[in-house]
């Protein structure tokens, strides 16, 4: 019960990463409240853990200033809500990279300007933005969502440095390939989605994909007070695929 007495806020958190994150941080007794834009999926998560649920679509700032003003302040925020359009660079188009840098980066950004005043009067924070190690070392035919997940590294960075006079932390998560939903969608392409997914676990270092409990576990350490002396980090998830 490592987070009794905080309120959380879990973005994206009707499925996948974001569903197994308030699983745990309500099961190390936060108060969790799921944000995300499918509102039945967030309900029912919400139901199933004993959570609250609100209508969040980060594209739009005003959207995170209502949730926080209704369900806030928070003392832990994880940013999770993310998308992707797969295709290589010179196939895409103005619209794409507006769609995925929107949830992608500038949702990170919105509710994090969001959250932070309420962090900042209570003196205590703990923000944990879930990137990807896309971000990092880069995956073909995600160039834009590659490009937005480095800038949420950054932007991590930026956060741990002005929210550190408050006792606010700020890292991020890198994971690698994760058994979600929006991965194993790739099958529906038949031979070259599973083509795709073998080629991921092959780039691992444990050759398998990971999932979603063990992000939330490294998200539950971070939002933590074992984790108080960490900050601005990027933590890789991703059974060594990072490694340098």
């Amino acid at each position: 019960m490592r987070l009794e007495g905080r309120r959380a806020l879990v973005t994206g958190g009707a499925s996948g990463i974001g569903a197994a994150i308030a699983a745990r941080l309500a099961a190390e007794g936060a108060e969790v409240v799921i944000g995300d834009l499918n509102d039945d999926g967030a309900a029912e998560v919400a139901s199933e853990i004993g959570a609250a649920a609100g209508h969040l679509d980060v594209t739009r700032p005003e959207s995170s200033i209502e949730l926080v003003a209704e369900h806030g302040p928070f003392s832990i925020l994880v940013n999770n809500a993310g998308t992707d359009e797969f295709g290589f660079f010179t196939d895409t188009d103005p619209g794409q990279w507006d769609r995925v840098l929107a949830v992608n980066l500038v949702g990170v950004l919105a509710c994090t300007h969001a959250a932070l005043p309420g962090m900042q009067v209570a003196g205590y924070g703990r923000v944990v933005n879930i990137a990807s190690e896309a971000g990092r070392v880069g995956s073909k035919g995600s160039a834009v969502y590659s490009a937005a997940k480095g800038g949420v590294i950054a932007f991590t960075k930026v956060i741990a440095r002005e929210g550190a006079r408050f006792q606010i932390t700020a890292n991020a998560i890198a994971p690698g390939p994760i058994e979600t939903p929006l991965l194993m969608g790739a099958l529906e392409f038949g031979e070259l989605g599973e083509k795709v997914i073998e080629t991921m676990k092959a780039g691992t270092q444990l050759r398998r994909l990971g999932q979603p409990e063990e992000v939330a576990a490294a998200v539950a350490f971070l939002a933590s007070d074992d984790a108080s002396y960490v900050t601005g980090e990027t933590l890789g998830v991703s059974g060594g695929l990072g490694m340098v």
